[in-house]
Parts: C-alpha cells; sequence; structure tokens
C-alpha cells in the first residue's frame, strides 16, 4: 500500500487550504485513514482521524477550523484546513490502518509542507 499526499503550500493567515491522500496498490480493507504534523523542533503530533464508517476525532487545536473525510471507493482521505495560523505551519502526513487476513499494518504517506504566514 503507498500513500500519495498533496495539497499542501504557502498561504496567509486566516487562509485555507485542502490537503489529499490517496492510498494506491494492493488495498484490502482501509480502517482509520488520519493525518498528522510535525513542527521543526517538535514531536509529530495527531491532528485528525476518521474510521471506515465516518467517526472523527480531532486535536484540540485544531477543533472547529480543521474538517477531515474520506472516500471509501476512491481510497482517499482529505483535510479541510480554514482559518489558518502561523502555528499551523508543519510537514502533515497521512496515515492509514490496512487489514490483511488479520494482520493489521500502518502505512504513512511522504508528507506535504503546509506554511502558514502571518
Amino acid at each position: 500500500v503507498q500513500l500519495q499526499a498533496s495539497g499542501g503550500g504557502l498561504v496567509q493567515a486566516g487562509g485555507s487550504l485542502r490537503l489529499s491522500c490517496a492510498a494506491s496498490g494492493t488495498i484490502f480493507s482501509l480502517l482509520a485513514m488520519g493525518w498528522y504534523r510535525q513542527a521543526p523542533g517538535k514531536q509529530r503530533e495527531l491532528v485528525a482521524v476518521i474510521d471506515r464508517g465516518g467517526n472523527t476525532n480531532y486535536a484540540d487545536s485544531v477543533k472547529g477550523r480543521f474538517t477531515i473525510s474520506r472516500d471509501n471507493a476512491e481510497n482517499t482521505v482529505y483535510l479541510q484546513m480554514n482559518s489558518l495560523k502561523p502555528e499551523d505551519t508543519a510537514v502533515y502526513y497521512c496515515k492509514a490502518d490496512h487489514l490483511r487476513s488479520g494482520l493489521r499494518r500502518e502505512y504513512w504517506g511522504q508528507g506535504t509542507q503546509v506554511t502558514v504566514s502571518s
């Protein structure tokens, strides 16, 4: 399974970006899919996660501003980011939990840079 993230870029504070992450390869069942981010000098942190049924969970810092969604038919997860702040600047990574024959494995995308200028 390969994950390809896209949609990052440079935006002014208050602006919006939409990230996409498409899974490809031999896919049996994608369970939870999510977005994480890592700012310089900081640990990677959870941003948002969505399970196959559409249940979501968000970091407190992004609640009300970010929305995660997924298209199960396209094996794609999205992150709509509104009201962006400079502190949202980070490399954003997508992650997917894949289930095959009872074995669960995590896959990570390559990361996409989001830079929010003040």
